[in-house]
């Protein structure tokens, strides 16, 4: 099916734009802080089975903690698009207080206020599944059957910040099925982190580490006597600010821009004391066809070379294992592979100020999509990360709306030969 102003015109006249923002406002309305995903989960599951899915699971990553897979089938022998993302969200702590007697009072309200719809979740990423859900039931009021198979796949765990959580727990659980042939291997796959209906073909990658400085606490008037860890974090600060420097020399890439090391914490100091201890947090950033084995040979080198007390004790650990160990991998496709190319040209049908090849400012899951398993995977939904985990979050109402229509446009048309 070809793309054009004739099909826009059939979809944008079979969209039940009351229904599409209910659904939205419903899955806000749903918490789901990570860990908490299963009322979330159950009402996805519910929301597939009415769109007459086959093949609806809800499987357990975790006890209480459910994936939600389901299928609806193209024509035989078809290519097959995934549509993915994930159940969970950030906390809501400070919410109510920063809005306190207003429409935006509660977090999961889903407030409709100056044409945005406003909650914990809604761009990140509730916004995108509910796009997804909603194109494929436009489709179906249109009269239009998708030549591919629609995969869905909403899976928990993405998010960090909660205790023993957010290690991508699900989708860990959704690719180990696919390779171990529980599920269909997809071909394509659009993974709906919030990009203004923007196609984000490549991520950096990130490693988080934590150094512990441990030197000899002493009281103040014999300082001899001790070992200073805050003096030796000093040293060693300045070893992490040179090798940042050396990183960002390095030749920019094209979407993603260029690598870096941030500090993001410094905690030390003693009780009128020579400081014992000092611990410093810092999050790297690698670009596409970079290595995080490298990366932490890199780090570490700098780390060691740097000049402090011989009785210092230095330890690096790396807390926000991934797809790797230390973090989460960098990844890209091809801009010009001709799913991507069909999927802009559909944003592009409906918002020609949308639509463009950009690089992610985050880190999502596509790595275990993308490298993994060897499915393409493009980062398209509604939604503007830029006040996603902040109390501002909102989704624009017209790019929602927009966002379906597109969605449908290219679910029409993927898989035919000429996509």
């Amino acid at each position: 099916m070809t793309i054009d102003a004739a099909l826009i015109a059939r979809l944008r006249g079979a969209l039940d734009e009351e229904a599409a923002v209910g659904l939205l406002r419903r899955a806000i309305g749903t918490p789901s802080v990570t860990g908490e995903e299963a009322a979330f989960a159950a009402l996805l599951a519910g929301e597939l089975r009415g769109l007459g899915a086959e093949a609806v699971t809800v499987t357990e990553f975790a006890p209480g903690r459910p994936n939600v897979t389901g299928l609806l089938p193209g024509a035989p022998g078809v290519r097959r698009l995934l549509l993915v993302g994930h159940t969970d969200t950030v906390h809501v702590r400070g919410w109510a207080e920063r809005w306190a007697g207003s429409e935006r009072e509660d977090p999961f309200g889903g407030a409709i206020v100056d044409g945005a719809i406003w909650g914990r979740g809604s761009g990140d990423l509730k916004a995108g599944i509910s796009t997804t859900l909603s194109a494929a039931r436009l489709l179906a009021r249109a009269g239009l059957r998708p030549p591919a198979d629609l995969l869905f796949a909403f899976i928990g765990d993405e998010e960090g910040g909660e205790p023993g959580t957010g290690v991508s727990a699900g989708i860990k659980a959704l690719a180990a099925g696919i390779e171990a042939g529980a599920g269909p291997r997809p071909d394509f796959a659009v993974y709906v982190e919030p990009t203004r209906l923007d196609l984000f073909t490549a991520q950096m990658g990130f490693l988080i580490c934590d150094i512990a400085v441990t030197g000899r606490s002493a009281y103040f008037g014999v300082p001899e006597t001790g070992v200073d860890a805050l003096k030796a974090a000093h040293v060693i600060l300045a070893a992490l600010f040179a090798h940042s420097a050396a990183l960002e020399a390095r030749a920019p890439h094209a979407l993603v821009g260029r690598p870096f090391l941030l500090v993001t914490a410094i905690q030390g100091g003693g009780y009128i004391a020579v400081p014992g201890e000092c611990r410093i947090s810092l999050i790297l950033k690698l670009l596409p066809g970079e290595s995080l084995d490298d990366a932490v040979a890199g780090l570490e080198a700098a780390v060691r070379a740097a000049p402090v007390d011989p009785a210092i004790q230095v330890t690096l650990a790396y807390p926000s294992g991934r797809d790797h160990p230390v973090g989460g991998t960098p990844t890209e496709v091809s801009p010009e592979l001709p799913e991507v190319r069909l999927l802009a040209q559909a944003v592009q049908a409906v918002r020609p100020d949308r639509g463009a090849i950009r690089g992610a400012p985050y880190w999502s899951e596509a790595p275990f999509l993308a490298n993994r398993l060897g499915v393409p995977t493009v980062y398209c939904a509604p939604g503007d990360i830029a006040n996603c985990h902040t109390l501002e979050e909102h989704v624009i109402v017209d790019e929602y709306l927009d966002g379906i229509v597109a969605f449908a446009a290219f679910l029409a048309a993927f898989g035919e030969p000429s996509a």
